[in-house]
């Protein structure tokens, strides 16, 4: 599938170079998608077909063991898998969260990194699934929280 310029795609490249053009750039995405916000995460990578995706343990998203939540990581994985669709999803398609599975592989005890990535879009006229592995790992480089995404993904319907 051929893909065509993406404007969150073309507003990373503007910003990511420039001096806290990450984090304003998640800013921003966390603006049109406010409940993001609330893990305070930070894109570190982002392209077709993959995403990064930093957030720090904190107070606000630890469980009653002290570790990050498991919602805070499957709201991480969301973020992650989302954008990463929508930049990889070509502009003549649309894509929507249609189920995620997780696994919870090991305590989340310190800051994490969210990776997000996917093979090649689908070209079914009447939609199919499009599934986004979403891998989450320590700063000790173990991987804690797996997560599949299942986005939906459908040719845009032409405007009358």
């Amino acid at each position: 599938m051929t893909r065509t310029s993406n404007r969150v795609l073309d507003l990373w490249h503007r910003m990511a170079a420039k001096p806290g053009g990450k984090w304003l750039f998640t800013r921003l995405i966390c603006l049109r998608a406010p409940y993001f916000a609330t893990i305070r995460p930070t894109f570190d990578t982002l392209e077709p077909g993959r995403a990064s995706v930093r957030m720090g343990k904190r107070r606000a998203v630890h469980n009653h063991i002290g570790t990050v939540h498991a919602i805070a990581m499957c709201n991480m994985a969301e973020l992650a898998g989302g954008v990463m669709t929508d930049v990889t999803v070509p502009s003549t398609h649309r894509w929507i969260p249609k189920g995620m599975t997780v696994e919870y592989l090991a305590k989340a005890e310190t800051d994490l990194l969210a990776t997000a990535s996917a093979g090649d879009v689908p070209d079914a006229p009447e939609g199919q699934d499009y599934p986004v592995q979403v891998d989450v790992t320590d700063t000790r480089g173990t991987t804690v929280f797996r997560a599949v995404i299942t986005m939906w993904v459908t040719p845009k319907r032409e405007r009358a």
